[in-house]
């Protein structure tokens, strides 16, 4: 499978939230606004990029039985650091996303990435494929928060949209909010998909 094609189905195809349906935790938790989504979804890209990197130059050296520790041990130093990082270089999304950074360490798209995909592939194809993974999973996160902020409180990334006057659905910004935006995204996309199988036959 070329670069390109291993990149872009991450973002579509093999949507780690919207076709896969992991990392679910952080999805539904941290997606009260749009920021949030965007802080987290790059935050697991980073790890996503530099543990896949990692797990692939290492893949021929870590032996077979230690080979989930010795991934969770890459996994937990990024973590590590971008959770370093965020406190240090952006401290009130550091607030805001709490527990859920070092949370990272045990979301299944990281450990399945590594273990489905960049053990098995050389440096350039696992960095695609993290790269791709951690893209998709941010625009999902970011559509959701988006979703969630303007109906939730009437504003975008913080900007006021509608004017005093709008009546927010408080509901959007509570748990079932997250629950009931995220099932009618994944309606929207498996309606979009099924669509582009019929015209595809």
């Amino acid at each position: 499978m070329s670069l390109s094609r291993t990149f872009w189905k991450g973002i579509v195809r093999e949507n780690p939230v919207f076709q896969l349906v992991l990392g679910m935790c952080p999805t539904l938790a941290v997606t009260t606004e749009a920021i949030n989504g965007v802080g987290m979804g790059l935050a697991t890209t980073f790890v996503l990029l530099c543990s896949s990197g990692a797990v692939s130059l290492l893949r021929t050296v870590v032996p077979a039985k230690v080979r989930i520790p010795a991934y969770i041990v890459l996994i937990a130093t990024f973590v590590t650091v971008v959770d370093l990082l965020m406190n240090a270089f952006a401290h009130d999304l550091h607030r805001a996303l709490g527990v859920f950074i070092p949370l990272i360490v045990v979301n299944c798209i990281i450990l399945g990435r590594a273990e489905a995909f960049a053990s098995k592939n050389p440096l350039l194809p696992a960095v695609a494929d993290a790269l791709g993974m951690g893209l998709g999973f941010t625009l999902s996160l970011t559509l959701l928060g988006s979703v969630r902020e303007v109906l939730g409180g009437g504003t975008w990334f913080g900007l006021e949209l509608f004017g005093a006057g709008y009546q927010p659905l408080i509901v959007m910004v509570l748990p079932p909010g997250a629950f009931l935006t995220l099932g009618l995204l994944l309606a929207g996309m498996n309606a979009l998909s099924r669509r582009r199988a019929a015209k595809a036959a």
